[in-house]
């Protein structure tokens, strides 16, 4: 009895010499339940983070839910929730109430159109300026598809669309053009979803949408009825081959990654606690930014650079 009882101590030792102790305890012993709401654009990468990590501590549950960057943020400085997700830059007057944000992946937000679109073709091979964007939904003084690729025969009015939720991605949008969202026009819809079942059901639709509701997981290609419109980044009439990167996903997290793809419209991606992070969540921060970065580009995303997670870490305390 006494051999068997030194043998399973022994056991143990090796155990948490290999792991590392303070891992195998946190395995046997981390349980809770962490809530989280805000940004769609953070909540296909969050589902999966949540998932791996219920694996590894099956006694910790987590309760996702998306409703907007605005939202989450209103309901993490309001005690409702322990994470907000937020993809947009965090306010002066939030982090004044406490919001201690940290970045945990990047994305991008990208113009659609219809596959019906009466001009597709010009789009895709002439691309869209900046300037012409701000025109149509900053000021409104481009109103047709034809003024858009400089066709005076085509005068089939533009519909734009943006989102009538407070959210990150029109806050993006918005600040490609060095605009709030309030500034944005168009007709509202609400949610990443709505705005592309808008344009996918009206052939003279325009809208905006972050990565991951602009394709499909599944296939790697625009979603179905959607058609990623090019930027002309240099603004010479037509798309080169180094302004060609939306046919697929990959491709255009690629440009994201290099910075083809301009910032804004691409940003970081936060996570938001109120006054700090402690208990569970906290472990489950780490874990995002460690041992969780392994499932980063499989589910649509960019990772951020070595240093800059250890940054992230830092924050944590």
């Amino acid at each position: 009895m006494k051999k068997r009882t030194i043998l399973i101590i022994s056991c143990i030792v090796i155990l948490c010499t290999a792991i590392g102790y303070d891992y195998y305890i946190k395995q046997t012993t981390l349980q809770g339940t962490i809530t989280i709401s805000g940004a769609f654009a953070l909540y296909p990468m969050m589902v999966k983070w949540a998932e791996e990590f219920q694996k590894i501590h099956p006694q910790v549950k987590i309760d996702i839910s998306a409703g907007g960057a605005g939202k989450g943020m209103t309901d993490v400085l309001g005690g409702l929730v322990d994470i907000a997700m937020i993809s947009r830059q965090i306010y002066s007057e939030e982090v004044n109430q406490g919001a201690v944000g940290v970045a945990v992946v990047k994305d991008a937000v990208v113009p659609a159109v219809n596959k019906d679109n009466p001009v597709l073709a010009d789009l895709l091979t002439k691309g869209v300026t900046k300037k012409t964007f701000m025109n149509i939904w900053i000021f409104g003084n481009v109103t047709t598809w034809g003024e858009v690729v400089g066709r005076p025969d085509v005068t089939t009015k533009i519909n734009v669309y943006t989102r009538s939720d407070s959210c990150g991605a029109a806050d993006t949008w918005a600040l490609y053009f060095g605009n709030k969202q309030a500034d944005l026009k168009g007709v509202g819809v609400y949610g990443d979803p709505g705005i592309a079942q808008a344009v996918q059901n009206d052939p003279m639709g325009i809208g905006y949408n972050n990565v991951n509701y602009a394709y499909d997981n599944s296939t790697d290609l625009p979603v179905t009825g959607l058609v990623i419109v090019p930027i002309d980044l240099n603004e010479n009439g037509e798309v080169d081959a180094n302004e060609k990167f939306y046919d697929t996903r990959t491709q255009l997290l690629e440009a994201i990654t290099l910075g083809t793809y301009p910032s804004p419209p691409a940003r970081d991606l936060y996570i938001v606690a109120k006054d700090e992070y402690k208990g569970i969540t906290k472990e489950f921060v780490k874990w995002i930014l460690t041992d969780g970065q392994q499932y980063v580009s499989e589910t649509g995303y960019v990772k951020l650079s070595q240093e800059k997670l250890e940054e992230e870490l830092n924050k944590l305390g």
